[in-house]
């Protein structure tokens, strides 16, 4: 598989996460973001874990890397607003960052 087709799969399963955190937003969240934001908030998810450390921390007895979702969101609100992309509640952000992670357990990615 050349890397043209990883790029393309990357960005089949992001279409993918996209749609179930859509469908896992609230009622009231869901016109609130656009399908852009939640792009950008899914490559800043994805930047949070490889700056962090956490893809490289070993799991606990039961297999668990722990995962802080507080400090993802004040990690996403914190780069939207220095990238001027507006600034979010962290409230509603914790919603987008609990839907992908929904998203990875139901692939069996986490647990």
């Amino acid at each position: 598989m050349g890397l043209e087709d990883d790029f393309l799969l990357a960005d089949a399963d992001d279409e993918k996460t996209i749609e179930f955190i859509k469908n896992y937003l609230p009622q009231d969240l869901k016109e609130k973001f656009t399908d852009d934001q939640l792009y950008y908030f899914l490559d800043l998810i994805d930047e949070y874990y490889v700056e962090s450390g956490i893809l490289d921390a070993d799991p606990d007895d039961d297999g668990f890397v722990n995962v802080d979702l507080d400090e993802v969101v004040k990690y996403i609100v914190k780069e939207a607003k220095e990238d001027e992309m507006g600034e979010f509640d962290p409230e509603d952000v914790l919603f987008v960052v609990q839907g992908e992670m929904e998203y990875g357990e139901s692939l069996g990615q986490v647990e």
